[in-house]
């Protein structure tokens, strides 16, 4: 399936000499969106997953469905201050500062094999750190899926100890 004509691209967004892939023109289509849920289905049905959990907030946008279709529980991942239970925290360094991603603390327990889900893979440091949230908590990746990769930033270089699916690749 070539999803790419179902991609919207804008370009100077959120700034000057970004190019923006948007995935809300493909979201639009329902067929087409039923199709990549199911291609992703399709990549991790040989994976022991016993959760699924996605990054805020468009990678909550594939996950929750995705898990739906594979009959696991969803997790959100969220930024710090958004869940309102008791939360584990993981900070990260950016070339900028630094940031966090948190999850409910009764997420992931000891044992549990977590499929994590994004929409974009760009440089790999947010989903690193999901990864790594993921381990703080007793949990394993079994695996990393991405709607669109954008290859020339070899995020996927930096997530060479995990299995990486994308299904749009620039």
């Amino acid at each position: 399936m070539d999803y790419k004509k179902y991609i919207r691209e804008v370009p100077d967004f959120p700034k000057k000499g970004i190019l923006f892939y948007d995935i809300t023109t493909l979201l639009m289509n329902p067929d087409i969106f039923n199709v990549m849920i199911n291609e992703m289905a399709q990549r991790v049905k040989d994976l022991e997953i016993t959760k699924v959990a996605a990054i805020e907030s468009r990678g909550f946008i594939f996950g929750a469905p995705l898990a739906l279709k594979l009959g696991k529980p969803f997790i959100p991942i969220r930024k710090p201050g958004k869940l309102p239970y008791k939360t584990v925290k993981y900070e990260y360094i950016l070339e900028y500062g630094k940031d966090a991603v948190e999850m409910h603390a009764d997420a992931v327990m000891n044992g549990d094999k977590i499929l994590l889900i994004d929409d974009l893979l760009a440089t790999g440091g947010t989903i690193e750190a999901a990864a790594n949230l993921v381990k703080k908590c007793g949990g394993s990746v079994a695996g990393l899926m991405f709607a669109i990769e954008l290859e020339f930033l070899k995020g996927k270089q930096r997530l060479s100890g995990f299995k990486c699916e994308s299904i749009i690749r620039y």
